[in-house]
């Protein structure tokens, strides 16, 4: 079985590519840059290195391929959602061209909306891009990562953890290697045929309040949930050297989950995974901080 992987170097790429070493697969990992794949797992996979947003180059990559785990990376678009349509049409380019039977694309609770969540849209835009090819495809709408926490980890030394959402309203959280070990299950699993979504939503909801006392509990020191306001992190993010259509697109993705959105996949058995985030953050948040 030949199966591709995309950003083999990010959050989920990395912990999935060795998962499927250790089911017994040899996969191809897609990469901009193979030296930042580590040896060690170099040598248990064939990589090749590419441009997601090179179509014909993503075509090479994944011929024969049995099945495509695809990431829509991040691009330098001063329209984040030109670069998502870009990433999307290659994806759709490489499945048809290869006749790639069996899709699993990482997309985000709210990609459903199609509209008015920001930066999200574009991963429903790639969802339709890849609905259309005929292949079976299981979008993973995956929550909030726990690992957006390693941003800013100055603000949590702090005992900050700043947030444009009402820091009493819950969200889905959710770890890299729960939505690692779906997609694994996905790409693995020829059972299942047609468009079908995926929730994948952690073991709960959880307020950013909640949040941000898990996470003092994790690291030993206090922390308090603090919401600031649009123009407050507008600035900031403009500081970082964002173009207004980013900020915009950035702060877009709060305005859709504050507007009384609810999920198409809904918390069940099927979309609940099970780290916690008090182990995530005792595990990777807390070394971290210390450094």
């Amino acid at each position: 079985m030949k199966i591709v992987v995309t950003t083999p170097t990010r959050n989920v790429g990395s912990l999935l590519a060795p998962i499927l070493v250790r089911a017994g697969v040899r996969p191809t990992l897609l990469a901009r840059d193979a030296t930042r794949i580590d040896p060690a797992l170099r040598d248990a996979c064939d990589v090749v290195e590419a441009d997601q947003g090179d179509a014909d180059a993503v075509a090479a990559a994944t011929r024969d391929a049995d099945a495509l785990y695809w990431v829509d990376p991040p691009t330098p678009d001063d329209d984040p959602l030109d670069g998502y349509r870009r990433m999307g049409e290659s994806a759709a380019h490489a499945v048809r061209t290869n006749r790639i039977r069996r899709v699993v694309f990482q997309s985000s609770v709210g990609a459903e909306a199609r509209q008015g969540f920001g930066e999200i849209d574009g991963l429903g835009l790639t969802e339709e891009l890849l609905d259309a090819t005929g292949a079976d495809v299981t979008h993973l709408r995956n929550g909030w990562f726990f690992s957006n926490l390693l941003m800013d980890p100055d603000s949590i030394r702090a005992g900050v953890l700043t947030t444009t959402h009402p820091v009493d309203r819950p969200l889905a959280w959710v770890a890299p290697l729960d939505i690692a070990t779906v997609a694994a299950t996905r790409l693995l699993s020829s059972d299942r045929h047609g468009v079908q979504t995926l929730g994948v939503h952690g073991p709960a909801d959880l307020t950013f309040a909640q949040v941000a006392t898990i996470v003092g509990d994790a690291v030993g020191r206090p922390v308090a949930a603090q919401q600031v306001g649009e123009q407050d992190q507008a600035r900031a993010l403009s500081g970082f050297g964002m173009t207004p259509a980013q900020v915009d697109a950035t702060l877009g993705m709060t305005r859709g989950f504050d507007d009384g959105f609810v999920p198409a996949d809904p918390r069940s058995i099927a979309t609940t995974t099970p780290t916690t985030l008090g182990a995530w953050a005792y595990e990777h948040l807390r070394p971290a901080l210390a450094s």
